[in-house]
C-alpha cells in the first residue's frame, strides 16, 4: 500500500522564530501569527480545533495539525524498512502526546508528563513552524541550534547557492 502525500500547507506558516512561554498550569500561548495558522488550516479542513502534541527526540516538543498528525501515523503504520524504528517512534509519540484544543485564547495545553521531561512549567520557549508542525524548543534547544547554525554558515551558504539559493 501506497503512502498518501502529504496535506499541503492551507495558508503560509509563520516566518521566523517567536518566543513564547509555558505558564505554571502547563499551557502555552501561541503568538498570533501561529494562532492564525492553525485557525485557517481548522476553517478549511472543517474540524475541531484540536491539535496533537508530542515529541519525538525528547528534546523538543511538535505541535501537530491533526491532519498532519494522521499523516504521520500512517506513513509509520506503512514502514517497512524498518518496522521496529517505527512502531517505537508510534509508541513514543502516544507515550507522551496528547491532543489539546486551541482555546479563545490562543493556547493548548502541553501534556504533564511532557512538560516535566523536558521541564517546560514557568519556563520561555521559542516556536519555530516547520514542515507543517510547530516546533517548541527550550532555552537549551535554540541555543544549540543557533550555534550550530552560524558554524561553518559562509562554507553552506556558498554550497546552497550553487544549488539554486537566492
Amino acid at each position: 500500500m501506497e503512502v498518501e502525500t502529504r496535506p499541503t500547507p492551507v495558508v503560509p506558516p509563520p516566518l521566523g522564530i517567536y518566543p513564547a512561554r509555558v505558564d505554571e498550569k502547563g499551557r502555552l500561548k501561541l503568538p498570533t501569527d501561529f494562532q492564525q495558522y492553525l485557525n485557517a488550516i481548522f476553517m478549511v479542513e472543517a474540524s475541531e480545533r484540536r491539535v496533537f502534541i508530542t515529541s519525538l527526540d525528547l528534546r523538543t516538543v511538535r505541535i501537530y495539525p491533526l491532519s498532519l498528525w494522521k499523516y504521520n501515523e500512517n506513513l509509520l503504520e506503512q514502514e517497512t524498512e524498518d518496522p521496529e524504528a517505527a512502531a517505537d517512534i508510534a509508541f513514543l509519540a502516544k507515550d507522551l502526546g496528547g491532543s489539546s484544543e486551541l482555546d479563545s485564547q490562543g493556547r493548548v495545553l502541553v501534556p504533564a508528563e511532557l512538560r516535566q521531561l523536558l521541564n517546560l512549567e514557568s519556563q520561555p520557549v521559542h516556536l519555530d513552524c516547520y514542515k507543517g508542525r510547530i516546533s517548541v524548543l527550550t532555552e537549551e534547544v535554540y541555543k544549540e541550534k543557533q550555534s550550530k547554525s552560524r558554524e561553518n554558515v559562509l562554507e553552506k551558504l556558498t554550497r546552497l547557492e550553487r544549488k539554486g539559493l537566492r
